[in-house]
């Protein structure tokens, strides 16, 4: 499920961000969450009606996944005629909270509305699309600028955004350093789980630690604002970097739960480089190509993940821990270095 859900992340990114730059954003995302909320509410009547089958749950989980990327990049496209310039780092420090406050709570709320039935949970996500739709129609900016309507080849018009994006040194450099950076955290989520096994936490204690990756996110949106007024954006992105490069050996401190809090800390600075970064990146790119330059730099982030999966599970397989906390641990040396050496970082904008 987990990978039909992430299938479209891979293959509808980039397509998605050209379309968003076509499309109506507002109109854009009523439509995919209205979907979504069809596609979960059909899988509660199933359930309920004791029908369901594997291929539907495929289905929704690839309907969901599909949404996703076509809500996140139009979403991200459209921040900027919701929110005033000077508001956009505290905006965009929210919207982190809000995904941050969605982990620490949505596992003990999965549970409990699991206990109540088990359609429960998926007809409060089909609700909770229902309430994002009726959010939407409330809304009365219009959430993109006017359009020259000049229709091309979709093809061209995705390379059109990706020429763009390359070309502007400090949004093609944070989002490489991104990637790597995402590659190390996400394998790194793996590491933690076999650490904690090999000191003797249980299934339940295993997933009570996550819940410091949330601490952590949820700390780091409320000190965003601030940091990201007095800090400059070369100190946000090298101060990132090198944080999670001194909490890596950090791991192989004593502690059955020491890998989950050690894994937590190293997200408190992430909301502070979103509100820094985004923010720049919604500044510098021009409204028509606000959805192929999020869709770029969406790709570039979350589409490590797979690969840091497939990379980390090697590793451990072939290596153990230690090893393979080493090699992450090099990994995100380089990228850090890279952050401090880099001229698109050093002559950053502020």
């Amino acid at each position: 499920m987990e990978f039909a859900a992430s299938i479209p992340l891979l293959v509808l990114t980039l397509p998605a961000g050209a379309l968003v730059d076509r499309w109506d954003r507002k109109r854009l995302m009523v439509v995919c969450d209205a979907i979504r909320a069809l596609a979960y509410g059909s899988l509660a009547a199933a359930l309920a009606l004791g029908q369901v089958w594997f291929g539907q749950v495929l289905a929704v989980a690839l309907v969901d996944g599909c949404g996703y990327v076509f809500f996140s990049v139009a979403e991200r496209s459209a921040l900027r005629h919701v929110v005033a310039d000077e508001q956009l780092p505290s905006a965009l420090a929210r919207n982190q909270a809000r995904s941050f406050g969605a982990l620490l709570a949505g596992q003990p709320l999965g549970g409990i509305l699991f206990a109540l039935g088990r359609v429960v949970p998926f007809l409060f996500d089909a609700v909770s699309y229902l309430l994002s739709v009726g959010s939407l129609l409330l809304l009365r900016t219009r959430l993109q600028g006017e359009r020259i309507v000049e229709r091309r080849r979709l093809v061209h018009e995705v390379r059109e955004g990706l020429v763009w994006f390359w070309r502007q040194p400090f949004l093609r450099t944070t989002s490489l350093l991104l990637t790597g950076s995402d590659l190390v955290a996400n394998a790194l989520f793996l590491v933690v789980i076999v650490l904690a096994r090999e000191r003797g936490a249980s299934p339940a204690l295993i997933g009570a630690m996550f819940a410091f990756l949330g601490v952590g996110g949820l700390l780091g949106s409320v000190l965003a604002p601030r940091l990201s007024r007095r800090l400059s954006t070369r100190v946000v992105v090298v101060a990132t970097m090198w944080v999670v490069t001194g909490l890596v050996p950090l791991l192989f401190l004593p502690g059955t739960i020491t890998p989950g809090i050690v894994y937590g800390a190293m997200f408190v600075l992430h909301p502070t480089w979103n509100a820094v970064v985004a923010a720049q990146r919604l500044r510098l790119t021009p409204d028509e190509l606000l959805g192929r330059v999020q869709s770029v730099a969406t790709l570039l982030s979350l589409g490590s993940v797979p690969f840091a999966f497939l990379l980390v599970g090697f590793l451990l397989q072939a290596f153990g821990t230690t090893p393979s906390v080493l090699a992450l641990l090099g990994v995100m040396a380089v990228v850090a270095v890279a952050a401090f050496v880099s001229p698109a970082i050093r002559s950053a904008p502020d």
